[in-house]
């Protein structure tokens, strides 16, 4: 286990730049370099089952509190590599409030209390020795509204390797990091221009070449979309397929047709109202391949959900 400084304190740059390894036995991905390959196999059927792959968070009995209050409840599944898993299900079911322990960053929540078990690759996650802010440099959050720095877009991407004193040309860093997030032919004319000045769409690819730039394992995207016009979200899909060959990514969308084209798996949360109204608890319907989910789904209430009769 990785001995960390108890006196350092958190670095809120750090926390929003999302990679470098928790433990010597995890070693931190390699640098990719290039745009991202896609692999597509021929003929497979759109509702081919996932490849099985290594899990890489194993979830066992997770429950989330806030002040005292129970907001999620008894979720155990697993997350797999170079997959997309979607989290669906009614605003207030608990879908953010999970993805957000994926990276810990619901440590930053005054009242929070995280049970149950998460490991990542093995390590539990929420070990006294694990340091929350190396977590959240391996995972990397994009968020549901665009949030750019207010600096150029080639100082938004640099930033967090200037910070990780990353090795590199910063140059290529940069071009790398826009060209796998299918931006540069877009800006290379005008990196030096503020970020401000990009469309909403752009700005979110932005977002995301800014993870990228740092080589996260993971990435995690609250409604990435939800902000956006259907050209920009089909760019946004599309850049996600393409990256799983290279990542593992964890989207929650509110889009049931978003989770049907891009994902691999689907898990279905709901609200959980039997102990009243002022009692509201998330927890999970329904885990499984995709296409299942959305074509013969175990539960009735999953069914219910996808088809529109209720949520």
């Amino acid at each position: 286990m990785v001995t960390f400084d108890d006196d350092m304190e958190p670095d809120p740059v750090s926390e929003q730049t999302n990679v470098h390894s928790i433990d010597p036995e995890v070693p931190a991905p390699p640098r990719r370099s290039g745009p991202a390959a896609v692999s597509v196999a021929a003929g497979l059927p759109v509702e081919a089952k996932p490849v099985a792959t290594k899990p890489v968070f194993a979830l066992q009995d997770l429950g989330v509190l806030y002040s005292g209050k129970q907001a999620v409840q008894d979720v155990t599944f697993d997350l797999y590599e170079h997959e997309i898993t979607a989290f669906i299900g009614p605003s207030g079911c608990g879908k953010s409030t999970i993805l957000r322990c994926l990276n810990r960053m619901n440590d930053l929540v005054s009242g929070a209390k995280v049970e149950g078990t998460i490991r990542y690759h093995g390590q539990d996650l929420y070990a006294p020795k694990v340091d929350a802010v190396e977590v959240r440099k391996r995972i990397g959050m994009v968020f549901q509204k665009p949030n750019p720095f207010p600096k150029s877009i080639y100082d938004n991407i640099a930033f967090g390797p200037k910070v990780l004193a990353l090795k590199g040309d910063m140059d290529e860093i940069v071009e790398d990091a826009l060209r796998r997030a299918v931006l540069w032919d877009e800006v290379k004319d005008r990196l030096k221009s503020n970020a401000f000045g990009m469309s909403g769409g752009q700005q979110q690819r932005l977002c995301i070449a800014r993870c990228l730039a740092v080589n996260p394992d993971v990435i995690l995207m609250d409604e990435p979309c939800s902000a956006l016009d259907p050209i920009s979200t089909g760019k946004i899909e599309d850049l996600m397929t393409e990256l799983k060959s290279e990542y593992s990514i964890v989207v929650v969308t509110h889009n049931m047709q978003q989770a049907a084209r891009v994902s691999d798996r689907t898990a279905f949360f709901i609200v959980d109202l039997m102990a009243g109204e002022n009692n509201r608890i998330g927890r999970l319907v329904e885990y499984a391949a995709t296409d299942k989910i959305f074509t013969n789904p175990s539960d009735q209430r999953t069914e219910d959900y996808v088809t529109g009769k209720v949520g």
